[in-house]
């Protein structure tokens, strides 16, 4: 077979070198043409070069673009840089579909995974039994009979018509936006970073039939799913599975903090938290309380826990009867704990304690997006429970449900039922208590509250930290994350929040010592049948490609309307799919994972003013990247909001800042800029329940914070609306896409109506709030 004339690489033959006038696909088509693969079915004249020696299939070396994955109709997959089709000359491990020079990405459909679901191909035509089936590339089996065919030479089953079928064959799954019976890429996910929860995930991801890189990607993947935290700064696209700064949210300290700010404001709805004291900052206090709560009530006799604040697994966790027993000669003062009233009444089963470790999954902070699992693990004690006493205090197996704990003890029992055993799955224990005749209902309700009102307590820190690490207007990553909430049980059926855990443990093996040292791990079929669920539908609820089949089928309601109802005790099974081509998730399970809000966003939606104090903050940040607040925004935020006056002058507001700041810099508390000087968001919190206690004072302290929120709004409505007319424009505008009003004429742009009846109405609220006063 002759090789291609040398003008042939650069342009038409006798062009004299000269590059081809015509686009490469129209050439593309040209060949398509010439081998009988047109769609009227005539056959045009070849080209030169085909009409060259008996290999129709010939075709100049660098004619096809690099990167496209498949070959014109009628064109043999030549490896990059030959000339001659069926040469049978290939590079070791290499197929032949799809081939491309060295340095050049591979194919996207070389990306699917293996168990991808194949849609019905073409019929295949005329050609040789090796030709590969749409979808599937050349599989390295296929080298051995590419290059017999090519020892053979063209034959009756390398004709033209044979060739055409084929390149169809393999171009159509790569087809975009076009052939319903294409195959659709797979997800792509990076376990490289997973850990401990790689397993779970594993199994996961083969249930979907997406594809898995255990090692890391070079392109960019849909999904990240890291196994501590996330502090990737590489990761501009895509979706990660944590949220930054969730890790300093959740601490034991901050969470204290953020459920004394809500129970301040509302007391009655954030009962379900034990009160707490930090340490050491607030030892005399916490002292000085529990004096006066004895002389008030001289039959009280209490216990505390103390739980140090970064602590986990129950290390340095132990019990008191009174603050004189806090160990202060320990690492006290380098490691800060929380000291909480222990429940000495907890439901038992089998005369044993327990805890419920429920997984929530926080799916969108913007607009806030929480589901909760229908199903969780109990963890039990392993020692009988007895009220604690001087003697049994220290009885760690009998009072501390932790796991890693627990395990260390000769009565734990590993058991493959989900009904028996040290820890079993949470829907037991509702079957068992709904058995006696307990309203189930109602528990799922008050838990759901729960959790929908501790979410809304950690929001406003969270939003710092996210606006942080990711902020608005630079590429970076959406964010999801799967919680650990640990609740306790009263003996009325209350549940009482313990903590939450950022990384919850999604082993779903345990260890079992075979002797003395020597363990061995295990399956443990309880996680399993939990974590597995909850991992799997939690990437079906973050599919990125979920929204475009929806889109392609009939529209369905995603959301629930907003209810008073409670959480129903079960997950309703899915609707069936319209007739069309087959789901990706058809055969899965229902989703384990319920939406709670904002399906009862309406019931919770008055709880949210931290959330509002926090957007305020972020406001006056000013510099994009940081935590804290300096003197020069406090001093523009209290002067846009005009909340100087002659009773409270620029001096005292600079004399406000400095008193807050310095008290909360000298905790030391842990968070990412603990180095930096400025004011932290609840420093923030603080002083603006002072400010709203100065302005409001005959007002509860949630309606005084409410009408300075409402008053600083208003003021910065109207300055925004004023900087949009004149043409400044607005501070951290969020939507809308109209540009700053003309000077000549005031030509509003079409965000000004809008921005007019806001202000209008800031204007009359602004007047009420003064007529009160």
């Amino acid at each position: 077979m002759a090789a291609p004339p040398r003008a042939l690489r650069n342009g038409l033959p006798g062009s004299g070198g000269r590059p081809c006038p015509f686009p490469k696909w129209r050439r593309r088509r040209q060949r398509v043409t010439a081998a009988g693969g047109g769609a009227s079915g005539s056959r045009a004249a070849p080209l030169p070069w085909q009409r060259a020696g008996s290999g129709g299939g010939m075709e100049p070396a660098g004619m096809e673009p690099a990167g496209m994955g498949m070959e014109p109709a009628g064109m043999e997959p030549e490896p990059a840089g030959m000339g001659t089709a069926g040469m049978g000359v290939e590079r070791a491990g290499m197929g032949t579909a799809g081939m491309e020079p060295a340095g050049t990405e591979p194919a996207r459909e070389a990306e699917e995974p293996p168990g991808s679901p194949a849609l019905p191909a073409e019929p295949r035509q005329a050609g040789p039994p090796g030709a590969a089936a749409p979808g599937e590339g050349a599989l390295p089996g296929a080298s051995g009979r590419e290059r017999e065919r090519g020892r053979r030479g063209a034959g009756a089953g390398q004709g033209q018509g044979g060739r055409a079928a084929r390149g169809r064959a393999r171009r159509a799954p790569g087809r975009r936006g076009g052939d319903e019976g294409g195959r659709r890429p797979g997800v792509t996910v990076d376990s490289s970073k997973a850990k401990t929860s790689l397993e779970a995930l594993k199994i996961s991801l083969r249930q979907l039939r997406w594809k898995e890189f255990p090692f890391g990607r070079r392109l960019p993947c849909d999904i990240y799913w890291h196994g501590v935290s996330f502090h990737d700064n590489n990761i501009f696209s895509g979706q990660v599975n944590k949220f930054p700064g969730m890790m300093e949210t959740v601490r034991k300290i901050t969470l204290s903090r953020a459920m004394r700010t809500m129970q301040d404001l509302f007391p009655l709805e954030y009962n379900f938290y034990p009160r707490s004291w930090i340490l050491p900052e607030e030892l005399p206090l916490f002292v000085a309380e529990v004096r006066v709560m004895k002389d008030s009530d001289p039959s009280w006799k209490p216990t505390f826990i103390v739980k140090p604040d970064g602590g986990c697994q129950g290390d340095g966790i132990y019990l008191i009867k009174d603050p004189s027993d806090i160990r202060l000669t320990g690492s006290i003062q380098s490691r800060p704990a929380v000291v909480q009233e222990y429940i000495c009444k907890p439901l038992l089963v089998d005369k044993l304690k327990f805890d419920i470790r429920l997984y929530v999954l926080l799916k969108s902070l913007e607009p806030l997006e929480i589901y909760i699992a229908k199903d969780g693990l109990s963890r039990f004690c392993t020692e009988p429970y007895q009220e604690p006493t001087l003697k049994n205090l220290h009885q760690v197996f009998m009072h501390l449900t932790n796991y890693s704990l627990n395990i260390h003890s000769e009565n734990f029992i590993h058991s493959d039922s989900v009904n028996t055993g040290s820890k079993r799955t949470f829907s037991s224990i509702l079957c068992r208590l709904s058995s006696r005749g307990a309203d189930v209902k109602k528990l799922w309700s008050d838990i759901i509250s729960l959790v929908i009102k501790t979410i809304i307590a950690l929001t406003p820190e969270l939003k710092v930290y996210y606006q942080s690490d990711i902020p608005s207007g630079k590429p970076g990553p959406t964010c999801f994350q799967i919680l650990g909430f640990d609740i306790l049980l009263m003996k009325n059926l209350k549940p009482m929040l313990l903590e939450v855990n950022a990384n919850p443990s999604m082993r779903i093996e345990h260890e079992q010592e075979l002797s003395p040292g020597v363990f061995e791990n295990v399956p443990s079929p309880v996680d399993e049948e939990v974590k597995v669920a909850v991992i799997r539908d939690t990437l079906r609820l973050v599919d990125p490609q979920k929204k475009k089949r929806k889109d392609a089928q009939c529209p369905r309601l995603e959301h629930v309307p907003e209810s008073s109802e409670s959480l129903p005790d079960a997950v309703p099974a899915e609707r069936p799919e319209p007739d069309g081509p087959r789901s990706p998730e058809a055969g899965l399970p229902s989703l384990c994972l319920k939406q709670v809000f904002p399906k009862y966003a309406k019931q919770f939606s008055y709880l949210r003013l931290v959330d509002r104090v926090a957007a305020l903050f972020i406001r006056f940040l000013g510099v994009k990247g940081t935590t804290k607040l300096g003197p020069t925004g406090f001093r523009t935020f209290i002067r846009n909001c005009k909340l100087s006056n002659s009773n409270f002058s620029m001096a005292a507001v600079d004399i406000l800042y400095i008193d807050i700041t310095r008290r909360w810099n000298s905790m030391g508390i842990d968070h990412k800029e603990s180095g930096n000087t400025g004011m932290c968001l609840q420093a923030f919190v603080e002083a603006f329940f002072c400010l709203a206690q100065k302005k409001y004072k005959s007002l509860p302290l949630h309606e005084q914070v409410l009408s300075l929120i409402e008053f600083c709004e208003c003021h910065l409505a109207a300055l925004d609306e004023k900087r949009l007319l004149w043409g400044w424009g607005v501070p951290e505008r969020r939507g809308g896409t109209g540009g700053p009003c003309q000077a000549e004429g005031l030509h509003l742009s079409p965000a000004a109506p809008a921005l007019l009846n806001r202000t209008a109405t800031a204007s009359k609220l602004a007047d009420y709030r003064t007529q009160r006063n």
